[in-house]
């Protein structure tokens, strides 16, 4: 027997596609649905509303559809109460969990619509003495009491920026840009770190080792000095190539001065990183003497915090690179406090990790030479991601110019 919620949805929908969206996603799951009403808004700032009935064949699929859809800004419109269930074993969700979303979220207990602490994609949402927190499946506890099924839980999408005179950061209408003029977005990205900067917030960074490659780390440098770079969320590569360029010059074995390879070059990533194992520690290795410059000296001299999460193809690793990709998560996690604004930069798979635990309101801007990085960040959720498709060297050496007048990189 077929089971039917009537559910609701206001935003940009036409704009952004973001009904096709969400009646897609229904006719995937073998659903169905009958548009119940649609207010159309009528002059660019006005959003639409929209009535939806969908209905599926039982109702557990009836609850992972409506799962689904929240991840759209979908809600119903009688949500109920929240339903929870105590877990049975570490590292196991009860069967029919709420699988959260990266969306400001509100679950009902008793009368009460209590927030839901740092939202992320992908957990399961735990009660404790009245709180909501989300928590991943590996940390999850016997006994914790999860929310469960859709019921009692609604999302809110995040505001629209609309470009006037006192907010510039028009790129935000477009997800990817290629052609826009480069020195207007930087101008907007400046803008926004400073803006952040003066509320309070901190600025994260997520940066792969196309920074030191592209011979943009004197820039990236600049800006930790001064003071626009308080998070750093990197692999083993960047790190190790920061110092190999701050011990020896090179990059991978090339020249950062000439461009071009030096002899024995090719051994010099791993003699940088034997160098800080020997000290201990890069912050030992600062301290020591034996790290005076680049990027993570900058970082350990400011006090800045740097997470460094490996891979299985590292050399190495440094010795501060997490090599537990779990303890890593919990490493950056413990970073996101206070986060106003996020820049990814030369990296893929760091640039989607983070993306995955970073809520929905943070804005994200991510820079890349290849366009497909931020249309996989989208894909996996991190809606919010805005790309800029241009060279990171350049990028960043436009950026240190416009945030620090005087700035150059010789």
């Amino acid at each position: 027997m077929s089971v039917s919620e009537t559910v609701e949805i206001s935003g940009h929908l036409m704009d952004t596609g973001l009904l096709a969206r969400v009646l897609d996603d229904v006719l995937g799951y073998g659903a169905d649905y009958r548009i119940d009403r649609l207010d159309v808004g009528r002059a660019h700032d006005d959003e639409s509303q929209a009535k939806i009935t969908v209905t599926a064949e039982d109702g557990d699929a009836l609850q992972r559809l409506l799962m689904r859809l929240q991840a759209h800004g979908v809600n119903q419109v009688d949500p109920g109460h929240a339903v929870t269930k105590a877990c049975e074993h570490d590292g196991v969700f009860p069967d029919d969990f709420y699988s959260s979303t990266n969306l400001e979220t509100m679950v009902r207990l008793g009368s009460a619509w209590v927030p839901v602490e740092q939202p992320e994609m992908d957990c399961g949402l735990v009660v404790h003495e009245g709180r909501v927190r989300t928590v991943p499946v590996s940390d999850v506890k016997a006994g914790d009491q999860v929310v469960c099924g859709a019921g009692g839980v609604k999302v809110v999408l995040p505001a629209r920026e609309h470009s006037t005179a006192e907010n510039a950061f028009e790129f935000m209408s477009s997800a990817v840009s290629s052609e826009k003029p480069q020195a207007l977005l930087v101008r907007q990205i400046a803008e926004r770190m400073r803006e952040v900067k003066s509320d309070g917030g901190r600025i994260l960074w997520v940066g792969g080792p196309g920074i030191v490659h592209t011979g943009a780390a004197p820039a990236f440098t600049a800006l930790v000095e001064a003071g626009f770079v308080d998070v750093l969320f990197a692999g083993n590569a960047l790190a190790t190539h920061d110092i190999e360029s701050a011990l020896y010059g090179t990059s991978l074995g090339v020249d950062l001065a000439q461009g071009k390879g030096v002899e024995h070059g090719h051994e010099h990533h791993i003699r940088a990183i034997n160098t800080i194992r020997r000290c201990g520690s890069i912050a030992s290795a600062v301290d020591q003497g034996v790290l005076t410059g680049g990027i993570m000296h900058a970082m350990v001299k400011g006090g800045n915090d740097f997470v460094l999460v490996g891979s299985v193809r590292d050399d190495g690793p440094l010795p501060d690179v997490y090599t537990d990709v779990i303890e890593g998560q919990r490493a950056m996690r413990a970073q996101l406090p206070g986060v106003g604004f996020a820049i990814m930069v030369a990296t893929t798979l760091h640039s989607i990790a983070t993306g995955n635990i970073l809520p929905a309101s943070i804005p994200l801007v991510c820079v890349d030479i290849n366009p497909a990085t931020v249309t996989k960040l989208a894909d996996r959720g991190s809606s919010q991601a805005i790309g800029i498709v241009t060279d990171i060297g350049l990028f960043l050496e436009q950026l240190a110019r416009e945030l620090l007048p005087g700035f150059t990189s010789t």
